[in-house]
């Protein structure tokens, strides 16, 4: 089964356990490290930096999820990774949280990051992820916007309890949000998506009469939703544990699943920020000196490609 590997392109400063520390107005005071980091990604996921008893067997496609800020600052950055055969995908504009912003300020937003996305990339974007999953039973508003702007899938919604992002009830597996309705969309997973075709699918999208959701991938235990794809927690638990649960999504729930992860992972030297509390610091650094080598054993032990390939939407 072939999974989805996704990269949310953002830079170590940029996170939103540090946004009451760090204005968005002072980002440019910070070393940037955002091209050095996805440059070790990309090597990574071509084969060019392996371990050595392990080299991949085939280079690896990816969807990236860019900040438009960047896009901007690094123009040479966002046309490397799709001209290496990636998909590029928005993150917004500036990470501001979906639930902070009215719908206005969110359209400006989805609207702005994806024009800068396509001219420069001369490719349709059709997927978005919120700047730390955020939205949430808040922000279920956003779908529509996402849909009325010509996005045709989303990767936001994380199915669990956390202090910033979450949506526990929410399905776990890739579903279609139907936005016929005027109401905000209810989450159910009530058409799979293994029993849609692509054409029929991409123009139902196209229409802004749905879109597409790929939650986070979660694995369950105990009656429990476990996170398990990426970030602090493909950081934090031993590989074993982790590959355990994805070989469980892919033979329990037949669905293939979500890995995601950020640039500044795999940069351990990166600045470390003071006056953080003792819980962001562990949660932001633990480990960083391993996600690297974990991402490379990874990547041989499971197929991977884009979300865009993975779903088969054309464009």
């Amino acid at each position: 089964m072939v999974n989805i590997l996704s990269i949310d392109l953002e830079d170590y400063y940029m996170v939103s356990a540090f946004e009451t520390m760090v204005k968005r107005e002072d980002w440019h005071k910070y070393e940037s490290r955002i091209e050095r980091n996805t440059h070790r990604i990309l090597d990574i996921l071509n084969g060019t930096l392996t371990t050595h008893h392990s080299p991949l067997r085939t280079a690896v496609r990816a969807t990236f999820f860019c900040l438009g800020w960047i896009a901007e600052k690094y123009p040479g950055l966002i046309k490397e990774i799709d001209r290496q055969g990636h998909e590029v995908s928005s993150h917004g504009y500036d990470h501001r949280l979906v639930y902070h912003m009215t719908p206005e300020e969110f359209r400006t937003e989805a609207k702005k990051s994806k024009n800068i996305l396509e001219d420069l990339t001369g490719k349709k974007v059709i997927g978005y992820r919120a700047p730390s999953c955020s939205i949430t039973e808040k922000s279920l508003w956003a779908f529509r916007i996402l849909a009325e702007e010509g996005y045709q899938y989303d990767s936001s919604i994380f199915p669990i309890h956390h202090d910033r992002y979450g949506i526990p009830t929410a399905p776990r597996l890739p579903f279609v949000v139907n936005l016929d309705g005027s109401q905000d969309p209810v989450l159910e997973r009530s058409r799979d998506l293994r029993y849609l075709t692509p054409d029929a699918t991409s123009e139902a999208s196209a229409k802004g009469h749905q879109i597409i959701e790929i939650p986070l991938s979660t694995v369950r235990y105990f009656g429990c939703n476990v996170p398990v794809s990426g970030g602090g927690y493909f950081r934090l638990f031993p590989y074993s544990l982790i590959k355990a649960a994805l070989k469980k999504i892919n033979r329990l729930d037949d669905s293939p699943f979500v890995i995601y992860l950020h640039p500044w992972e795999v940069d351990p030297d990166q600045p470390r920020m003071r006056d953080i509390s003792a819980f962001s610091r562990f949660r932001h650094y633990i480990n960083l000196n391993k996600t690297a080598d974990k991402l490379k054993i990874l990547l041989n032990d499971f197929a991977f490609s884009s979300m865009r390939n993975v779903i088969g939407i054309e464009t």
